[in-house]
């Protein structure tokens, strides 16, 4: 299946951690050209691009490109755009502070189960469906903000809110079957990145239209409520736009390709059970729990806290608290290209010990933050906090991709829910009750990211090795092949269903670091340079 042209997902094939990576323009050199196809972009035979333009608007690649990250930013955007106008929000509603943290955590558990069914619609429908379908079916939601009389009514909108943040999985498997495995990486960390700053947006969008509106004469009460039909308009357009402007693949949109037969079907039983028997996925769903789900707690809380410790008024709060998500511009394609440049010379090993470093880095300095006692030891504490859980964050979607070449977007999509499940649970123990103030939630939550980091250690890879473990001795056992295929059956492999993850296995040997130029060949496989 894998290697019939724009099969989505089959743009894993090559990923080799030894990406070229420059902001705005990025290659992929080793790659042949396809000089038939016509596209605005270098191509490979898949029809993948080669090169990754920042500032264009190539078609389909890059349009499909700009279409995703604007997409999720503005999901992110109205998922926490109650957040920075809680201090009005709560005084008009009689919110206490359970209400307040349970509309947190409902917020962000809504997308739980919609990041699990993304995955399939992105399978069965495409990602343009997926993507343009919860944009549309998001914007009532949005608007209904505005009419909200009860703590109920707030904690079920934002609920319901929450669910658009399922755009994230469509987001990275749109990027994967436009782009060729050599620069994933890069364009997967930049377009989720510049999403997720939407959750820093906000800090400063809803505070100044919520000014704006106010200057022109209306009560603080109406105010706030007037400023949700901005986010909700664009919810509107987005989705029209990814409608009439995306494409599924390359060559065309996913339902006309099956139509064609050029697009063949995996069995969604089959690609989920290899995802969840696989113990790698489970253990990073509890890492990006506390890496992504830390990071959409403190989107929050944040601003709340800056507003309430240092006694700010509510504009600077939320301009302080906008550097936080707006960090991702840098952080989270930083954390990928860190991996990266470890892989180089350490191989997966490397990629691990990366994520570890960088994801306990963050902890440390959350924990400072709700000890600090200043308002620049705060700030500080808090963008090297940031830097530290979005780079955590690229870190981890820079390992992902290896743990299974079958069930790639299955297992994309757990890890996705499991940041909202984690932040969920974060914010349900330390930020809905008044056993914790917010600084001590914030101080604790920063020992549960230093805690559930650990695990990282038990990941083990028989081809690549662990952390603090080599990879097995065995050539048979021990090689890519051999992990890869094993996920196909033998009656799917005579149908000749395996060859993706063959070619898979072949470009992922990088990931042995510098045992690569003397690893031996494993028998019946294809030599590398095929």
């Amino acid at each position: 299946m894998s290697d019939i042209e724009g099969s989505p997902g089959s743009s894993m094939h090559g990923v080799t951690g030894k990406e070229p990576v420059l902001a705005f323009a990025v290659a992929s050199p080793m790659v042949p050209t396809d000089t038939t196809a016509k596209f605005d972009l270098p191509v490979d035979s898949e029809h993948k691009a080669k090169v990754f333009k920042l500032f264009s608007c190539g078609n389909p690649h890059m349009r499909t490109f700009h279409l995703s990250w604007i997409s999720f930013f503005t999901c992110f955007i109205s998922t926490f755009a109650a957040a920075p106008l809680v201090p009005i929000i709560r005084d008009n509603l009689n919110l206490t502070k359970s209400d307040i943290g349970n509309a947190g955590v409902a917020s962000v558990s809504g997308s739980i189960f919609s990041r699990l069914v993304m995955g399939a619609v992105c399978d069965l429908l495409g990602p343009r469906y997926g993507c343009a379908f919860v944009m549309m079916l998001s914007a009532p939601t949005v608007f209904s903000m505005s009419f909200v009389s009860s703590p109920g009514g707030y904690m079920a909108v934002r609920f319901m809110i929450g669910f658009s943040l399922a755009t994230f999985v469509s987001c990275q498997y749109w990027m994967s079957t436009m782009f060729n495995g050599k620069i994933i990486g890069l364009v997967n960390g930049t377009a989720a990145g510049w999403g997720n700053m939407g959750g820093g947006a906000t800090q400063l969008l809803m505070p100044l239209l919520y000014d704006i509106i106010q200057r022109a004469g209306a009560t603080p009460f109406t105010a706030w409520r007037l400023a949700f039909f901005i986010p909700g308009w664009l919810h509107v357009i987005m989705g029209i736009m990814v409608l009439t402007l995306g494409q599924d693949l390359p060559d065309g949109n996913l339902s006309a390709l099956q139509k064609k037969g050029e697009v063949a079907k995996d069995k969604f039983s089959k690609v989920l059970w290899y995802a969840v028997k696989n113990y790698r996925t489970w253990v990073f769903v509890l890492l990006y729990g506390y890496s992504m789900g830390v990071e959409l707690s403190t989107d929050n809380v944040i601003a709340e806290y800056l507003y309430d410790r240092f006694d700010l008024k509510l504009r600077l709060a939320g301009v302080i608290a906008a550097t936080f998500g707006m960090a991702n511009i840098v952080a989270r394609p930083f954390g990928g290209y860190a991996s990266d440049i470890a892989a180089r010379r350490f191989g997966m090993r490397g990629r691990l010990w990366t994520l570890w470093i960088l994801q306990t880095l963050g902890g440390v300095f959350c924990i400072l933050l709700g000890r600090a006692d200043t308002l620049p030891v705060a700030i500080v504490t808090m963008i090297i906090f940031s830097i530290g859980a979005q780079s955590a964050c690229g870190a981890t979607f820079g390992i992902i991709p290896f743990v299974s070449r079958r069930s790639l977007g299955i297992i994309s999509g757990l890890a996705g829910a499991g940041g909202n499940f984690g932040s969920g649970l974060t914010q349900l123990i330390f930020f809905s009750t008044s056993k914790f103030t917010t600084a001590q939630g914030i101080s604790y939550m920063g020992v549960m990211i230093v805690c559930c980091t650990f695990p990282v250690t038990l990941i083990h890879f028989p081809q690549w090795g662990s952390m603090f473990f080599p990879a097995t001795k065995d050539v048979v056992k021990g090689s890519e092949e051999n992990y890869y295929v094993a996920e196909w059956t033998e009656e799917e492999k005579q149908k000749g269903m395996h060859q993706g993850s063959i070619k898979f296995a072949e470009n992922s040997r990088s990931e042995r670091g510098r045992r690569v130029a003397n690893a031996p060949t494993p028998p019946n496989s294809t030599p590398t340079h095929v």
